[in-house]
């Protein structure tokens, strides 16, 4: 059993990592639309084609961190350069709104160079949070073998990754309101630097050690891909975080144009993702004693039902969401904690040398899931006549944001639920 102190040193990073997801998911998509005046087709599609591209290279960076394992300090050297360009393209990303705001406000024509700028700052982006989080997965799902020891280790790594998710949820918005989206963005990048860089010393200085084995056969795409109970984890996973991306994606415009309470996105958010925090050792505990799926479909009927519930809201019905929120958030230690333990479960003790790989393929989904939010649900808005900004276009929104993430819910329980009477016993891939 890893002791709490050399766990917590482990989860410092989750925290920078998440923190840097929500704006680029969330808020630059809207940032881009309603600050910089890009359509939402264009962004849409433009969204897309990155996050296919940066899909396509997780499994490539997997590979590379398991050889990197075989050296002393490598994963340190890539997870600080990882870091450095991480930091730097961060800020890179609002730069459009420092550098051509007035001519970007008179001037259509600029959208082409806002996309373009877009583009080139978000695949340094998540290159460098692929080779950092990757990484970093990797590393956790080494530190122990013993099952109920994973579920504990994932939990830690994403309570912390709760509290980036918070601050990043909170700290933009209330500077937004104050001093404008420049500056916000602006001052939130260098905090972001700041904790990334404390977070990742923490990390690598007091995080215990991953258990290094020999790999009984190379690591090869075939190989992550051989095992049925991986191949139905995978697909699991990535109706999942389908299911939690699409209102991830339209929260902000849910918030300003059905429930026009423009400004509140942070305390909505700031209650999701404080409930998920608090409720997060209950799910580990509760899947201790029931099991990691039964626990996760528990979590996916309680965030069902409050998604549901909002598909019944209208202008001015504030607290009702912030009820919804906290439901919601209540079952989001679900998600974050027990899928990776299961993928971790899942991986034969013959492949432990090669978890870097099957990680690679975990994040390929995950930005897969987003890039199909994304790519799906914003030209699907623009084309049904939905136009942000103007409530009375926003009845699709509603059904959208509510009613398909449940079907993705339904579809990722369907997948999961025939899995063998012991999931976690995967036919060995040796």
């Amino acid at each position: 059993m890893i002791r709490q102190w050399p766990l917590a040193a482990y989860s410092a990073l989750a925290l920078p990592l998440a923190m840097a997801m929500l704006p680029i998911y969330m808020m630059a998509p809207k940032y881009y639309s309603d600050s910089l005046g890009v359509s939402l087709t264009a962004l849409g599609v433009t969204l897309f084609a990155i996050r296919l591209i940066d899909t396509v290279q997780d499994p490539f960076i997997g590979r590379l961190v398991d050889r990197l394992a075989k050296h002393r300090s490598a994963w340190a050297v890539l997870m600080v350069l990882a870091a450095i360009v991480l930091a730097l393209s961060f800020a890179l990303l609002f730069m459009p709104s420092l550098i051509v705001a007035e001519q970007v406000a008179s001037a259509s024509s600029n959208q082409t160079v806002l996309l373009l700028w877009l583009a080139f700052t978000l695949v340094l982006v998540y290159t460098a949070h692929s080779c950092l989080n990757v990484c970093y997965l990797a590393w956790g799902a080494r530190l122990t073998d013993d099952q109920a020891g994973r579920a504990r280790v994932t939990g830690w790594r994403e309570a912390s990754g709760v509290i980036g998710v918070v601050a990043a949820s909170v700290l933009p918005v209330l500077w937004a309101a104050q001093y404008g989206e420049t500056q916000a963005y602006a001052w939130f990048a260098l905090v972001f630097a700041v904790v990334l860089m404390i977070a990742l010393v923490v990390t690598l200085l007091g995080s215990p050690r991953p258990i290094l084995v020999a790999s009984q056969s190379r690591s090869n795409w075939r190989l992550a891909l051989k095992s049925s109970a991986i191949r139905r984890l995978y697909w699991f996973y990535l109706f999942n975080a389908t299911s939690a991306a699409i209102p991830a994606t339209l929260i902000l415009f849910f918030v300003d144009d059905v429930l026009q309470a423009k400004g509140q996105a942070g305390l909505f958010l700031g209650v999701y993702f404080l409930a998920g925090l608090l409720t997060l050792p209950l799910w580990v505990r509760y899947s201790d004693k029931v099991g990691k799926r039964r626990a996760w479909a528990a979590g996916a009927v309680m965030a069902s039902m409050a998604l549901m519930g909002a598909a019944l809201l209208g202008a001015g019905d504030i607290w009702l969401y912030v009820l919804v929120c906290a439901v919601s958030g209540a079952a989001l230690g679900a998600d974050l904690a027990l899928p990776p333990a299961m993928l971790a479960d899942a991986i034969a003790p013959a492949q432990r040398a090669n978890t870097g790989l099957y990680f690679g393929f975990w994040a390929l989904i995950a930005k897969f899931s987003l890039a199909l939010a994304a790519g799906a649900a914003l030209p699907l808005l623009g084309g049904l006549g939905y136009v942000p900004g103007e409530p009375a276009t926003a009845g699709v929104l509603s059904l959208l944001y509510a009613i398909l993430p449940v079907a993705f819910k339904v579809m990722a329980a369907w997948v999961i639920w025939p899995a063998p009477t012991k999931f976690n016993q995967a036919e060995s891939l040796s």
